[in-house]
This record gives structure tokens, sequence and C-alpha cells, in this order.
């Protein structure tokens, strides 16, 4: 059974979604970050899976992760942390992250399989998001070498951890593009698909007395 893995940090002002401010204050920003987790930590709660972690940089751990084993985010840069996480993790694992409160139990369906003792052709699964990075990431049998020394924060992100996975032998299938909540347009886009979440409640009511 494939364990399920969220990466995210407090939501405190100033540290997280600082590209939203402005037109949204810090707070707001917060906010709108700590109801994207929670999306995400509701759609993650009710998969068909044994295990479900919260990978985490802070000390206020949501309430929506409840049940959920937590880990601590080891030191460095992304691609550091996230291969600690794949290298810490034994079992088949499926990553997401934080930014994505669109995010339904369809998009990682193909992704779950890998660990359910079916013969599934793919040995990874990659969730390119639409600025060039990904949202998840999947591996039947995980190992933190292949992410290790991948540029983060890029507009070829996703195409260059797309090359170290094939590189390494493995057989790599592809998820739906999301789009990643990181502007004040991708947040309207996403709201505006996702009109039912926290974050596209939330968005509403602070645009709503801007207008």
């Amino acid at each position: 059974m494939t364990v399920v893995a969220v990466i995210a940090k407090e939501c405190r002002p100033g540290r997280v979604k600082t590209r939203l401010s402005p037109p949204f204050t810090p707070e707001e920003a917060a906010a709108l970050a700590a109801a994207a987790l929670d999306d995400t930590l509701d759609v993650v709660a009710a998969l068909p899976v044994d295990r479900r972690v919260l990978y985490f940089d802070g000390d206020a751990v949501p309430d929506a992760a409840a049940g959920f084993d937590l880990l601590a985010q080891s030191p460095g840069g992304l691609d550091e942390r996230l291969a600690h996480l794949f290298d810490t993790l034994g079992e088949p694992t499926l990553l997401v992250g934080m930014d994505t409160p669109q995010l339904t139990a369809e998009h990682v369906a193909a992704a779950l399989a890998i660990g359910d003792g079916r013969d599934t052709p793919a040995d990874a699964w990659l969730g390119p998001a639409a600025d060039g990075g990904f949202w998840a990431l999947a591996m039947r049998e995980p190992d933190g070498g292949v992410i290790r020394g991948v540029p983060m924060s890029r507009d070829d992100t996703g195409r260059r951890q797309l090359e170290r996975l094939e590189s390494a032998g493995l057989v790599v299938g592809l998820l739906d593009e999301l789009t990643d909540v990181d502007t004040a347009d991708s947040a309207a886009s996403v709201a505006l698909a996702a009109p039912g979440t926290r974050f596209a409640r939330l968005h509403r009511a602070l645009t709503e007395g801007r207008r």
C-alpha cells in the first residue's frame, strides 16, 4: 500500500505565499496558504491508504493533520529535503505539495496503484505543474538519489526531474498538470477551478471586499 506524504511548512505571515502580497496582506496570504494546506490534508485523509505523513517545517501542526504521522523536514535545499523523505520512507511513496488545493482523489489515483500489488507498468509518477515545476512525485521503490541535485523552483524543474527519473531506468507515468498557487493570478485561477474548497471560499471573501 502506498504511503502518501504532504510536504508543508507552518503558515505564518511573511513566511508563506509572499508573492501574494500585494494585493493580499501577509496575514491574508498566510490564511490562504493554511486553507490550501487544509484542503490538501482533507483529500489525503480520505485516500484508501494505510499511512499518511505530514513532512512538516514548523511548530503549529494543522488540526486537519490528525491521524497523520509527523516527520520534521531535514535541513538543506528543497532537493535535499525531498531526497531525505524518499530515503526515509521504505514503502511505495507518493508525495504531494501544499499549493494545489484543487487536488482530488482522481488526480492521484494512478500513482496510488504503484503500491497496491497490481502489475502496473510505471515505476514512478510525476505530476507536472503549470509553472514548470511538479506538484506530485511517486516512486515504487523510494530513492532520494534521483532527486538530490535537481535544481528546484525553476521553469525547467519538472523536466529536469523527469529526466533524472528516466535516466535511472525508471518507467515514469505523468499525472494531470495542475496550477500551483504562487501569485495573485494563479490563486484566482485555482479558486475558480475548485469553488467548493476552503481556499476558494476564503479567496472569494477576501477579494469581494476589494471590488
